[in-house]
């Protein structure tokens, strides 16, 4: 029982603020419907159980709201940010890619003017008479 109150307690603060058509306080529920499952909301003491009882109001924010657009903005940001550093690491991996082709290319070729060498060792060069 004591945790019941406790609870309640915590929740009070904004009902304070919002009254039912007839005047009552509204009590927060957890919704149980397919669509909001656990979703918090007030309403009327006597909600669903008498007619002209319909008072309902989200606890949190709708969706939509305030909280979910700081949620979108906050994730436009990282996705921006993302980007920009997707782009910085592609840079660097098109010149480790250039340097990497230029190693093979020049060790290839020392390679193949190396075995030229070696097949034809005494061959005179036109730069010697």
């Amino acid at each position: 029982m004591a945790t019941q109150s406790s609870k309640a307690s915590r929740f009070r603060s904004p009902a304070k603020e919002l009254l039912c058509g007839h005047g009552e306080r509204p009590i927060l529920r957890t919704s149980s419907m397919k669509d909001n499952p656990g979703r918090r909301f007030w309403s009327c003491v006597y909600y669903k159980v008498q007619d002209g009882y319909d008072f309902f109001r989200w606890a949190d924010l709708e969706t939509g709201g305030a909280q979910q657009e700081v949620e979108i903005a906050r994730t436009r940001r990282k996705i921006t940010k993302l980007k920009a550093r997707l782009k910085e690491v592609e840079t660097k991996l098109r010149v480790v890619a250039a340097l990497c082709i230029a190693g093979w290319v020049g060790f290839l070729f020392l390679l193949l003017q190396n075995q030229y060498n070696l097949k034809h060792p005494n061959r005179m060069h036109l730069g010697y008479r």
